[in-house]
């Protein structure tokens, strides 16, 4: 039986989706459509100190002026706190995640060696705790985060960039399932944990299995969150998708897209009366789909699509491949 292929966009609303973000879910859009298969749309607004007010609903324009549709309505992360929830009590369960107590200055104050640029990896301070342990951290009013045990570093074969192992210890190690909180000293442990919030890892295991997506296209910034997203399938046994993870847009001094190099949000591109057609043309010839920037749409770009055509190094946007669109920054 051959079984549709679900892929997903998910925007995260802690800011405007610029012309790097347009790239990766024109890509995503593509692989799911030219297949004939089906596109889910899940807004990830679980980071709440950084969400800002109005950015999902902008991420939906940016994505309809693209052309780029989904099938059925938006899934929203915190409408969905009781699916993390009853995945952490599975986790608490088989003891496979433990109370931690440590901050981010505690962790770095114990790495034997400088880490900069780097996640600096967890030393295993709060690893010899089990479940049971939260109740006397409770009981002292002491926040804490529940982290995964990494036992393993799976290998995996990624779509796009091929065979991969990368060492969680190496990385990070244990890794925080669900963020810190404090819980009222009255409160049971189990239903104080639902006033925390769960962590990106744990949340998009949960959603993309319940919403079954069968293919992950996203930016090779995420390729270290893949074996840690593996890990948690297993642990909840779950299947896990396919993974296909493509070269990021950077600047012309090789940094990813940020406000440094002007203004590439794709709002400001509409509002300068940039044609969606112009964008999508310039990003299919960077993809390796047209011989030259050309507007187009996306769907006339479903019979070009090859996700082997892509260059493996970053696309490199610079203000002269945008004034060819119209847009000077």
């Amino acid at each position: 039986m051959v079984f549709p292929v679900i892929g997903r966009l998910a925007p995260s609303p802690t800011g405007a989706q610029h012309v790097g973000n347009a790239r990766t879910y024109l890509i995503a859009w593509l692989s799911a459509r030219s297949s004939g298969g089906m596109l889910k749309l899940r807004i990830e607004d679980i980071d709440s100190p950084r969400v800002k007010p109005g950015a999902a609903v902008a991420a939906r324009e940016d994505l309809q002026w693209l052309g780029l549709d989904w099938d059925g309505e938006p899934i929203v992360q915190t409408t969905r706190l009781s699916h993390y929830q009853a995945a952490l009590e599975e986790l608490k369960r088989r003891e496979l995640v433990y109370p931690c107590t440590c901050t981010r200055s505690d962790i770095a104050t114990a790495a034997s060696a400088p880490h900069a640029g780097e996640e600096i990896p967890y030393p295993g301070t709060c690893a010899s705790r089990r479940v049971a342990d939260v109740q006397t951290l409770q009981a002292e009013g002491r926040p804490w985060a529940w982290r995964f045990r990494v036992h393993e570093s799976p290998t995996f074969v990624d779509r796009f960039a091929g065979e991969q192992h990368i060492d969680l210890k190496q990385i990070g190690g244990d890794f925080v399932v669900w963020k810190k909180f404090t819980a009222p000293a009255h409160a049971q442990p189990d239903a104080a944990a639902e006033l925390g919030t769960p962590a990106y890892q744990l949340a998009v295991v949960v959603d993309d299995a319940e919403m079954g997506v069968t293919e992950v296209v996203r930016g090779d910034d995420l390729l270290p969150s893949t074996p840690r997203q593996l890990l948690l399938y297993r642990a909840l046994n779950l299947a896990p998708p396919e993974f296909a993870h493509v070269p990021l847009v950077v600047g012309p001094d090789g940094r990813r897209l940020a406000k440094r190099h002007g203004d590439t949000r794709l709002a400001a591109l509409r509002a300068a009366g940039v044609k969606p057609e112009a964008l999508l043309g310039l990003l299919a010839w960077s993809c390796g789909w047209l011989d030259q920037p050309e507007p187009i749409c996306a769907r006339e770009l479903l019979p070009l699509f090859r996700l082997e055509s892509i260059p493996r190094r970053p696309f490199v946007l610079t203000p002269e491949l945008l004034r060819t669109i119209g847009y000077c920054i």
